[in-house]
């Protein structure tokens, strides 16, 4: 069998079920493993992407207001290279390929089949699993895959438990702000988090500043969508615009953390335990092996911790005033 992932998620599903050989091409996003980069992307963003995320927000609903696309789809390449199979989404008609975009490009033609996979919950992500197993008749090992990944959540959810339930948000747009649904409350309640915005199984959506401000949590964890830990690091400049948000007591005690939105907390695969295991990290400190701090996550230093830092660079080490 030939595949085509138009959807990162979809490209480690196949490639933890074993059947990375037969994927012959991918989206401009796939990038986990890393061999998959070797292969032709058959994708690409419509607009600048490298742009700040206000003007992002702001072309994106701009196209879809006018009906423009937001992805290109190498629709000959994808003849090209004869796939029996192609895997897109029909979650969200942003974060990825769907089978409208397809559709009008005329990139799926007889014989391939093409498979929409839709997350909005821990347990459609698992289905979408099982699916993409069934199709490439390989159902034990989706079953097997699923059920570790379940033992992997349920061994997070009995070592969180026996910590304080702190009050968590998490935000997966800075400009506007989105409070993140589909299955990130899920994997906070696992995490032993008490989510204050943002509803469980619901599409995430963009909120007032105001009920960040009022929320106030204890934690605040920000991995806007596609960003990677670098660029989503970069958002807190965003962030701190707002008048109010040095009296967070999330920032007040160094409890923002920014992560990789784009591997982990935005892709509905093979990384939901992972990202599990990260908030736990987050909230409890609890460390599952491997190192994810500076890696996958990094905090955001206190206001006092800033300033220590700029009177070092400085030479000084009091905060009183400089004299003429």
């Amino acid at each position: 069998m030939r595949i085509v992932s138009l959807l990162a998620s979809a490209t480690e599903i196949v490639c933890a079920l074993g059947a990375g050989e037969m994927l012959v091409g991918r989206s401009h996003e796939c990038d986990n493993p890393e061999w998959v980069k070797r292969l032709p992307p058959c994708s690409a963003p419509a607009f600048d992407v490298s742009v700040s995320s206000g003007e992002i927000d702001t072309e994106v609903r701009r196209r879809l207001r006018s009906g423009e696309p937001l992805y290109h789809i190498h629709g000959d390449l994808i003849r090209e290279l004869h796939a029996d199979l192609l895997i897109t989404q029909s979650h969200c008609e942003v974060c990825a390929v769907t089978p409208g975009d397809i559709e009008r490009s005329g990139a799926c033609t007889a014989p391939a089949r093409q498979v929409a996979l839709s997350a909005t919950s821990l347990e459609e992500i698992f289905q979408g699993i099982l699916r993409i197993s069934q199709e490439l008749g390989l159902e034990q090992k989706g079953e097997l895959l699923v059920r570790r990944e379940r033992e992997r959540l349920d061994t997070v959810r009995e070592k969180a438990k026996v910590f304080p339930r702190p009050t968590v948000v998490m935000v997966e747009w800075t400009d506007p702000l989105f409070a993140m649904g589909n299955w990130g409350p899920e994997l906070v309640e696992i995490a032993n988090g008490e989510l204050l915005l943002g509803e469980k199984c619901k599409y995430s959506t963009a909120i007032p500043a105001e009920q960040l401000r009022d929320a106030d949590p204890e934690y605040l964890i920000v991995a806007p969508c596609g960003f990677d830990l670098e660029r989503s690091f970069r958002e807190r400049t965003v962030l701190e615009r707002y008048p109010w948000w040095a009296e967070l007591q999330a920032v007040r005690k160094g409890n923002v953390a920014f992560a990789d939105g784009n591997l982990l907390f935005n892709r509905s695969g093979m990384s939901v335990s992972q990202t599990a295991e990260v908030i736990a990290e987050i909230l409890h400190g609890i460390s599952f092996g491997g190192r994810t701090k500076g890696v996958r996550w990094r905090r955001m230093e206190t206001p006092a911790k800033s300033l220590k830092a700029v009177l070092a660079s400085s030479g000084r080490t009091s905060i009183a005033p400089f004299k003429c």
